[in-house]
């Protein structure tokens, strides 16, 4: 099997990537490298086996056609994005150019190539907005949604915030109206918090991954609001496991938007992580606090029953073990994730 993988040497982008070289398929990545630790994980996979790179940018539409004409790919996993809400507040042009135009552009060029396969984008539970609908209550000193104990499901409406949340709302409506339109075998995985080694992460994006650097490194951790707020975090090797397993089920789908994450099982609050991150340091970590930020969602929880009951998956890292590789990773890396961290203030 021959894949490619746009945004292939991010954190998500990766990790797929090291899973295919395992099983020895033919990996193709494309990335432009723009991101701090993208050449870093490029050199990792390169010391794998025999990646093929291609620099390029899902802006340029000429780049992506010009590669379908040469090579004939299996699945596409598209993790090429901006990934930041705040980033997309300060420059929403370059947010949508990369969201949305970029998955329209991957989209076309598969389309013009007369190629049909599966292609699995990477969207994000920002899709459904504040959830503003849902009445939230504090339980056991973590905030919990009232009367979602499965947490939020795929028939909630969509209500993009945020220019991030409406270029990768857009990108998400793409992918689905193409395989209604054009038959295209797309499948959307609307994905929760994501964690674990190769991510460089930032204090609105990737926060697990930011609280155990700092915490290994030493520095002060910033919390905004009381630390109450809730996520479902999901270990990398779970999501990697699905995204093979759906491209092995996609001729039986008979639906493709799914919510991906840790579910009720996996739900933690920010506080809990810290203390989670104490014990395996054995020391106690500097927080800080900060007042709320706009849009910030005081829990967010994915129903993942449908993604289980379609694939017969269900993940299998527990998020103490989770964050004990997590810590293991970024000890062994300390050195590198800390010019990387200077690299970013």
């Amino acid at each position: 099997m021959e894949i490619l993988i746009t945004g292939g040497a991010g954190f998500i982008g990766s990790n797929l990537a090291a899973r295919g070289l395992r099983e020895e398929y033919r990996v193709v990545v494309f990335d432009n490298l723009s991101r701090p630790g993208t050449r870093w994980n490029l050199e990792w996979l390169q010391s794998l086996g025999p990646v093929e790179f291609v620099e390029g940018d899902v802006r340029d539409f000429s780049a992506l056609r010009g590669l379908f004409e040469r090579r004939r790919f299996d699945a596409v996993f598209h993790q090429a994005a901006q990934v930041a809400v705040t980033l997309s507040v300060e420059d929403p042009r370059t947010d949508f150019e990369v969201n949305a135009l970029g998955t329209f552009n991957l989209l076309e060029a598969i389309r013009c190539s007369g190629q049909n396969p599966v292609v699995i984008f990477s969207s994000t539970n920002k899709v459904y907005g504040s959830l503003a609908q849902f009445e939230v209550e504090e339980r056991n000193g973590r905030y919990a949604f009232k009367d979602l104990p499965k947490g939020v499901p795929e028939t909630s409406p969509l209500d993009f915030h945020s220019p991030y949340g409406c270029s990768k709302g857009c990108a998400d409506q793409y992918m689905a109206d193409y395989r209604r339109i054009y038959g295209l075998r797309t499948i959307v995985f609307r994905q929760s918090c994501i964690y674990g080694p190769r991510q460089i992460g930032l204090e609105d994006q990737g926060w697990l991954a930011w609280f155990t650097i700092c915490a290994v490194l030493g520095r002060p951790i910033t919390i905004y609001g009381d630390g109450k707020q809730v996520r479902d975090v999901l270990y990398i090797d779970d999501l990697v496991d699905l995204y093979f397993r759906a491209v092995e089920c996609e001729p039986s789908l008979e639906t493709f938007v799914f919510n991906v994450g840790g579910g009720p099982m996996q739900a933690v609050s920010l506080r809990e992580v810290i203390q989670m991150l104490e014990r395996e340091l054995g020391r106690p970590i500097t927080l800080r606090f900060a007042d709320w930020r706009p849009g910030d969602q005081r829990v967010y929880v994915s129903d993942i029953s449908r993604v289980a009951h379609v694939f017969g998956w269900r993940p299998t890292v527990s998020v103490s073990d989770g964050i004990k590789r997590l810590v293991e990773w970024v000890w062994e890396n300390r050195a590198t994730l800390a010019l990387l961290v200077e690299e970013r203030a």
